[in-house]
């Protein structure tokens, strides 16, 4: 409909109840941007964890410190933010590498694990109903396992962040994250039951420092070749950071152009043709959160759980003002990339998903509840709409006119002319 930048808030801004537009609209906005922040912030965690793995791997007299992990965040955040803003024509050929790595590394994951690794059986697979969580409802253990799998359903609108930068987007964007959902999926199924037939012991799998690390190692008997296996994963990791990174810019580049951010993010640099200051101020923001890590690892933990509750949120709203608008007397034309009839009760279906999705999120995935591994999702994520209601009265109820209507009508231009 609108392949805009700022996604979820204009599509929300577009379909929704004229009476609750703006101040929906600002909601979602803030939603959508505290939540890209806080993906980020995981994405960079998780790359910075496989890293000082593979050092635990290879270096036995290491001792790894929280520290560490601070440094090496704000080290790879440091050498991104700066490739976003001197080589973004580079981005789109490292991406293109790592999907091919991507589906290259599925097949030599399988060979190996398949090959080499200890075997499961079918019933340890599909009948064990041990937890090792502390609840004990094995219906609330398998829901809380949904934790791990639903992080890897956020971020997809991350290609509806770069549409304006896109050819023929309003059907290039649409068709991309369709397929690439049902091509991730369709690998994913593949490898978690490979992996649950063939990961070895759990104990030692849960004991290390990043799991994938100890079962190719227990696959292969051998560091290098895990060390090889591992940094293929660690290079892809790397490439959904780099990319994290631009589209957070550019939503943080929307949200300033339309108001909500100060205008002083919305400049694009001249000479790079890149919002610079929108690459500097999320990628600064995680790298202050990261030096929590040096007090305590489940203060930035705190934060990066918000990830996935916040997009969780920002796809349900949007989706919510979708059925409403196809529902109503005098629906918004929507675009020309949709799914027709089956398009309500899948809007439907994905309504419910998420809000059953959401309500587990919010729980501690481990008995007894300590400071460390207390999920602090809910908290972070009431405390992020508390900030947007407050600074709807303070600022956003009078003294914000709304989303630009010159770059909608722009960038909707823009789609009808590519079309033609």
């Amino acid at each position: 409909m609108q392949p805009i930048a700022g996604a979820q808030y204009h599509w929300t801004n577009y379909l929704a109840p004229q009476s609750q537009k703006k101040f929906i609209t600002w909601m979602q906005g803030w939603v959508t941007w505290f939540a890209w922040i806080s993906l980020l912030a995981g994405v960079a965690n998780t790359t910075a964890n496989m890293i000082q793995g593979l050092a635990i791997l290879n270096y036995p007299e290491y001792e790894p410190q929280r520290w560490h992990l601070t440094l090496i965040i704000i080290g790879m955040l440091v050498v991104e933010a700066l490739m976003n803003m001197y080589t973004f024509w580079l981005i789109p050929w490292l991406e293109l590498l790592a999907g091919i790595m991507h589906i290259g590394l599925f097949v030599i994951f399988l060979v190996v694990l398949v090959a080499l690794a200890p075997r499961h059986s079918a019933d340890y697979v599909f009948l064990t109903t041990t937890s090792v969580s502390g609840w004990n409802s094995t219906f609330v253990s398998w829901n809380i396992g949904l934790l791990t799998p639903a992080w890897g359903f956020v971020g997809f609108d991350g290609a509806v962040h770069m549409s304006e930068e896109v050819r023929r987007a309003r059907h290039a964007v649409p068709r991309s994250m369709f397929y690439t959902v049902v091509a991730n999926g369709l690998l994913a199924y593949t490898m978690v039951i490979c992996v649950l037939f063939t990961m070895g012991s759990l104990e030692n799998a849960q004991a290390s420092s990043f799991p994938i690390i100890e079962i190719c190692l227990q696959a292969t008997g051998s560091k290098p070749a895990t060390t090889a296996m591992v940094c293929g994963l660690l290079i892809i990791s790397l490439s959904v950071n780099l990319a994290s990174i631009a589209s957070v810019s550019r939503l943080t580049w929307a949200w300033a152009r339309d108001g909500a951010l100060p205008e002083f993010f919305a400049y694009i640099d001249q000479s790079h043709k890149v919002p610079v200051r929108a690459v500097w101020l999320p990628s600064v923001i995680v790298m202050v959160l990261a030096c929590l890590n040096i007090a305590d690892s489940a203060a930035f933990g705190a934060f990066t759980a918000l990830g996935t509750i916040g997009l969780f949120a920002s796809y349900f709203l949007a989706i919510g003002c979708l059925v409403q608008n196809r529902l109503s007397h005098n629906p918004a034309p929507l675009g020309d990339w949709n799914l027709g009839a089956l398009g309500l009760p899948v809007n439907i279906f994905a309504m419910i998903y998420t809000a059953y999705i959401t309500v587990w999120l919010a729980f501690p995935s481990e008995l007894p509840v300590s400071g460390t591994n207390m999920n602090y999702g809910a908290p972070i994520f009431i405390a992020s709409v508390l900030f947007a209601l407050v600074s709807w009265f303070i600022r956003g109820r009078t003294g914000w006119g709304g989303l630009n209507k010159e770059v909608v009508r722009l960038v909707v231009e823009k789609g009808e002319l590519q079309l033609k």
